[in-house]
């Protein structure tokens, strides 16, 4: 489908106009069109559960389950005004929190998994490697004291790459509630994160 055969509510340009057009192909039927939007949208939405849980089998079984989800419903998806990658990472959130919500989820300590390197790049030194973990295990430790609402705000806005506008529809909220959330949360991070990190 081209740009110029979309209807007139949807964007005309760029990667938004795409997704939409990858939608309304696969609402006709076009299964190729989905696969195309599970391979464009796939990893947003893992890295969003994996931070969300911190269990990499699980997030993938809820990333898998997402787009399950996603494709018996995109039927009923219409353009809001927002890429249709907000959609699926609004389907994942509610999968999160259903998950937590249920008895098979345990508070465990992820640990972080050793990163994969292809052969011939050049990799960091090991004290290197320790230093950033460190830091990215004390910034997360700091996140994870910030309320709800601002773990939430700072994973999609900052971990995720989301617009405010984006951030502001999955979260149920104005643009204007979301920087005001966003600026009291990283405030607030900084005021936890020792004086070193700062």
């Amino acid at each position: 489908m081209d740009a110029d055969e979309l209807p007139d509510d949807l964007p005309e340009e760029g990667a938004s106009a795409e997704g939409w057009a990858l939608v309304r192909a696969a609402q006709d039927g076009d299964t190729d069109a989905f696969g195309q939007l599970f391979d464009r949208y796939h990893d947003t939405v893992f890295r969003f559960v994996l931070y969300r849980l911190g269990d990499r089998p699980a997030a993938e079984d809820l990333t898998q389950e997402t787009f399950v989800r996603a494709f018996r419903r995109i039927t009923s998806v219409s353009y809001q005004g927002r890429d249709i990658g907000a959609w699926f990472v609004t389907i994942a959130r509610n999968l999160v929190l259903d998950h937590v919500k249920s008895s098979r989820y345990r508070l465990e300590s992820a640990t972080a998994e050793v990163a994969d390197v292809a052969p011939g790049s050049l990799r960091p030194g090991p004290e290197t490697e320790v230093i950033a973990g460190a830091t990215h295990a004390e910034l997360l430790k700091c996140v994870a004291k910030l309320g709800d609402d601002q773990q939430e705000c700072i994973a999609l806005r900052f971990l995720q790459g989301l617009s405010v506008a984006e951030t502001a529809d999955i979260m149920g909220r104005n643009e204007g509630a979301v920087k005001a959330l966003q600026h009291r949360a990283v405030r607030r991070l900084a005021q936890l994160l020792p004086e070193g990190l700062r």
